[in-house]
């Protein structure tokens, strides 16, 4: 047999291998272990401050790119990764030096959040995109808000990169079984700053 006629079966044997195979990452655990996600304040969010009996300083403000936001009597406060209690109790500390004892309550709307909290999804999407994390948000629903894979992902060969307790790991998700096939034993649970890897088939 021709050295050339080899090479050809051979690379055959590897696209039918690559292409026939599952996620070659551990799979994703279907659910994670609990955690109470506190919404945490990123730039783009439109802030509601509220100074009780103090209707001059209350106002809405959107958070700079820079992560800050600047009210009367108060500049340049950094309100990136707080939580809308802490970005409070922050700006009654600055206001304590104007008025006696300010009560500062902060409603957060137009939600966006810091970058480090939100599901990006890359790859093989048709909307590849990054999104709000929102309490019990599984791949499916991510899936259903990108409006699912293209007709050249490999979907059984999705991963999910995720940061956990200081470290990176990769998780395999089976995309094609779970929008495909329906099988719901493949949908998995999501965390705050995961990121959905969508690759491209062989063939």
């Amino acid at each position: 047999m021709s050295a050339k006629r080899l090479a050809v079966l051979g690379l055959m044997a590897l696209m039918l291998g690559l292409g026939g195979c599952a996620a070659v990452y551990p799979p994703a655990p279907g659910e994670i272990e609990q955690f109470e996600p506190q919404y945490l304040i990123g730039p783009g969010d439109s802030v509601n401050i509220q100074v009780w009996r103090n209707p001059e300083l209350s106002m809405v403000v959107i958070v700079r790119p820079d992560g800050k936001i600047t009210t009367p009597l108060v500049e340049d406060v950094p309100a990136t990764g707080r939580t809308p209690t802490q970005l409070a109790r922050e700006i009654e500390k600055a206001l304590a030096k104007y008025i006696q004892s300010p009560v500062v309550t902060v409603i957060v709307s137009g939600f966006v959040g810091p970058y480090s909290e939100q599901i990006r999804i890359v790859g093989e999407a048709a909307r590849p995109q990054a999104l709000t994390y929102k309490e019990n948000m599984t791949v499916l629903d991510v899936m259903i808000l990108v409006g699912g894979i293209t007709d050249f992902a490999d979907g059984n060969r999705a991963s999910i990169l995720r940061v956990a307790g200081g470290s990176t790991e990769r998780l395999g998700v089976r995309l094609r079984d779970l929008l495909r096939r329906g099988d719901l034993s493949a949908n998995v649970a999501m965390r705050p700053g995961d990121v959905l890897i969508i690759p491209q088939s062989f063939f």
